[in-house]
């Protein structure tokens, strides 16, 4: 791989913006040279056809890498390692509509919903179509309009100190409402037990 980047005179640390940069300069410079007389345009056709295989070759490499990245950082959310998740985010270079879908779900994780929504909604003005990202918004706008109403009416449902429970397969946002509801009705049963209890004494 080292020596494709040897053709574009860069080295494999190199952006993704440099790399097109570069295939762009390259192009231009051997289409014009190919037209010259004699050898000189033999040598630059034949510098663009390895010129264009390096680049083609460079940039299926980076997507694959990508595409490992983010099963990589799927399967750290999936066990709970934010950590990891977070880590794993910050070393992709393109970000992607992807990129901010998984960023929206380690905040999520974390319990940070605004910033998780912000995330979302960049992903989705990126790829508008993308169900998968809009699905999660409308389940994430329906916990925080939840979250809301029972902050409202005096009813706040706890916390959750395990939300990566909630994250189960593609479904990894919009919580589970029923869930919050349930913990909190019987964390009030509880409390009113021990009251009775209480009062028997």
């Amino acid at each position: 791989m080292q020596e494709l980047y040897k053709i574009l005179n860069l080295t494999e640390s190199a952006t993704d913006e440099e790399v097109d940069l570069a295939y762009k300069n390259l192009k231009e410079k051997y289409s014009k040279e190919r037209f010259l007389e004699g050898d000189e345009g033999n040598q630059a056709a034949k510098k663009l056809t390895v010129l264009e295989n390096a680049y083609t070759e460079i940039k299926a490499e980076r997507k694959n890498k990508e595409k490992n990245n983010y099963s990589e950082i799927e399967k750290a959310l999936k066990e709970s390692k934010i950590a990891e998740a977070q880590s794993l985010l910050d070393q992709v270079s393109v970000r992607d509509a992807e990129w901010h879908y998984l960023q929206s779900v380690v905040f999520y994780k974390k319990n940070w919903i605004n910033e998780s929504k912000k995330q979302l909604e960049i992903a989705m003005s990126i790829e508008p179509k993308n169900k998968k990202y809009s699905d999660a918004y409308t389940k994430l706008k329906e916990k925080i309009e939840f979250n809301e109403k029972q902050f409202q009416s005096g009813n706040a449902a706890p916390r959750n100190e395990h939300p990566e429970q909630e994250f189960e397969g593609n479904r990894q946002m919009g919580g589970n409402d029923l869930t919050y509801c349930c913990d909190w009705c019987a964390t009030m049963f509880c409390m009113n037990m021990m009251c009775n209890l209480c009062c028997q004494c």
